[in-house]
């Protein structure tokens, strides 16, 4: 009797280790499971945007820019002379970055994709902050930006902060930097059938899984007017788009910059 009385302890003894080692084992992977590998973001942002490009701009769809050569061989080196110089006026609508609020914060990005990016490396960026936007928001959209656009850029920096207009709307919107000095977009609804926008659906904006479709608005003037790199359009490409991404979405995913 005390013999199976012994056994039946140790045999106890033995599944309550294991049950022990068994709960240790799960505790750590769900700890595991529940442990972002990174910061923990959502995004969600109406752009304003133009750029060189004639409507609609066909880098949504190409892997070179409008322009002389539309139809030449690859060594053709007038393609050398494409371009697409855009600007992109920002205004978050909600979002947030490991706890900071990022709501309402406006921020701007000039720049030129160049003649080629079927490679996905573009020419060059510059970001402008408004400078309402804290130290810990911008080193959340940093981040996120490269997400949103999972490009390497040949030059990317980040430029002077200025203030910064926007106004969005059905009929016209528009955003300038530092008053017109340093930048601005004007754009207006192109006529469709009715009054209502011509919206373009089911295409995707860069790195952004979400999009609220591309409101075609063509540009009154589209131009970056800061440092040596300044351009200026008008009657070309615009269009308004709120996007959404979040941390989720961009886990695995090639980084830009």
């Amino acid at each position: 009797m005390n013999r199976i009385l012994l056994v039946l302890m140790a045999a106890l003894a033995a599944c309550s280790s294991t049950a022990n080692l068994q709960q240790s084992s799960m505790s750590q992977a769900n700890a595991a499971y529940a442990a972002p590998a990174g910061p923990v973001w959502d995004f969600n942002a109406t752009i304003i945007e133009a750029c060189s490009c004639p409507m609609f701009c066909q880098c949504y769809f190409n892997a070179r820019p409008a322009g002389v050569g539309c139809c030449s061989k690859p060594d053709d080196p007038e393609l050398q002379k494409r371009f697409c110089r855009f600007n992109n006026a920002f205004r978050v609508n909600h979002a947030s970055f490991n706890g900071t609020k990022l709501d309402g914060i406006k921020f701007w990005i000039g720049g030129d994709l160049g003649s080629d990016f079927s490679q996905g490396q573009m020419n060059w960026a510059i970001l402008h902050f408004d400078p309402a936007v804290t130290k810990e928001q911008r080193e959340g959209i940093s981040t996120i930006l490269g997400a949103l656009y999972p490009v390497k850029w040949s030059n990317f920096s980040v430029g002077k902060d200025a203030q910064m207009e926007w106004k969005g709307g059905k009929d016209k919107a528009e955003a300038r930097l530092d008053g017109g000095k340093m930048a601005e977009v004007v754009l207006k609804r192109n006529q469709g059938m009715s009054d209502e926008p011509i919206v373009i659906k089911n295409l995707k904006y860069w790195g952004a899984p979400r999009n609220e479709g591309f409101q075609l608005m063509a540009n009154e003037v589209e131009a970056y007017r800061a440092g040596e790199k300044t351009y200026e359009f008008k009657g070309t490409n615009g269009f308004m788009i709120t996007v959404d991404i979040n941390s989720t979405d961009a886990a695995g995913t090639k980084k830009g910059y």
